[in-house]
């Protein structure tokens, strides 16, 4: 009997085998000599852009059958445009996925933009390049604009700090409508600048005093702006328990919040930065074909050449699978209703 169960057994975990070395070479068979798009929702120079270019050129190897990962930009919207896209245009076949804005699956949840076209829940989550465990969001506004500190940011009918940003949606936008609100900053937007690079170019012409934007954005594109003689200078962080260790003078927000209502609401707000570098295929990729994709995200987050070459561009790395991603979409879908409906307002306000 005992031989009988051993043999069955045998029989049963080797048939396993077989199956899962069958579907593996199905996957390759799918991949081998085709090409893998890599859509970016921004446009060349930016912070985003120079993390899918990284990822574009080692992801191929990862995947079964080795195909090559082309990149896009296709910028529009604060990445709304490339966020839709990927959901109901793009082939949902495992041969494209690409990254957006952080905040789009919050604004896709509290269902303010109507041109939001997807449902954050059902796209195919690879993972995130960044939880932003080492990056801040930071307030850069230049030495010379009227408003140098919080104090005089906070003065009642005083100066605003003229920030700019992209289109409708994107985190740049957003960020300082919550820090009016919870924070009492004045602020005044010039929003639809095509892309990052744009509003990088923008400040450095005197066109806007300033910006929101990644710290790690500013290492890999204008790493001067961390010198002595920069043009700018960092006001607040964002999107921090504490103050970054490269920023210890800088106040952050949940610091600055004066009530815990106000702190709460920053709170949720922050809560999106765990996709601070999100990837997406589109909803009902085959199974199969999605698990690849989700492996080969994964593994190159732990090839020593990627994380090489990602040191020499200043890029912080601190991924998140697809399955970690499902779980915080859980929670802002399940926060208390009357922050969501807080948060909800604030941007309908923001938008009138």
């Amino acid at each position: 009997m005992r031989t009988c169960l051993k043999a069955c057994l045998g029989a049963w975990f080797a048939s396993l085998s077989f199956i899962g070395a069958a579907w593996a070479d199905d996957v390759a068979d799918f991949y081998r000599g085709k090409q893998v798009q890599v859509i970016v929702g921004y446009g060349p120079g930016g912070g985003y852009d120079v993390y899918a270019r990284l990822l574009a050129r080692f992801i191929g190897k990862h995947l079964p059958g080795e195909p090559l990962a082309i990149l896009q930009n296709m910028p529009g919207a604060g990445s709304l445009v490339a966020a839709n896209y990927i959901y109901n245009v793009a082939p949902k076949d495992g041969t494209v996925f690409g990254m957006f804005a952080r905040n789009m699956p919050l604004i896709a949840i509290l269902g303010i933009n109507p041109s939001v076209k997807f449902d954050p829940r059902k796209f195919t989550w690879l993972g995130t390049s960044s939880s932003f465990e080492e990056d801040a969001y930071i307030m850069w506004v230049r030495k010379d604009a009227k408003v140098q500190n919080i104090e005089q940011a906070r003065v009642a009918n005083g100066p605003p700090v003229v920030l700019g940003g992209t289109g409708e949606g994107a985190t740049g936008n957003d960020v300082p409508v919550i820090l009016h609100e919870a924070l009492g900053i004045n602020v005044k937007q010039i929003i639809g600048y095509p892309d990052s690079n744009a509003l990088f170019l923008a400040i450095e012409r005197g066109e806007i005093e300033g910006r929101t934007t990644d710290y790690s954005s500013v290492v890999s594109s204008r790493p001067y702006w961390l010198k002595p003689d920069s043009p700018v200078h960092a006001l607040m962080q964002f999107a921090r328990k504490t103050r970054h260790p490269d920023f210890p003078d800088i106040p952050t927000a949940r610091e600055l919040a004066r009530t815990d209502e106000a702190r709460t609401l920053i709170e949720l707000a922050e809560m999106p930065y765990l996709f601070s570098r999100p990837y997406a295929a589109p909803p009902n990729v085959p199974k199969d074909r999605a698990a690849a994709l989700q492996k080969a995200f994964m593994d190159t987050h732990a090839d020593p050449d990627y994380l090489d070459e990602a040191k020499k561009l200043g890029l912080f790395m601190s991924p998140l699978s697809g399955d970690e991603l499902v779980k915080v979409l859980d929670q802002i879908s399940t926060a208390p209703a009357d922050q969501i409906a807080k948060l909800k307002r604030i941007y309908q306000d923001s938008k009138n």
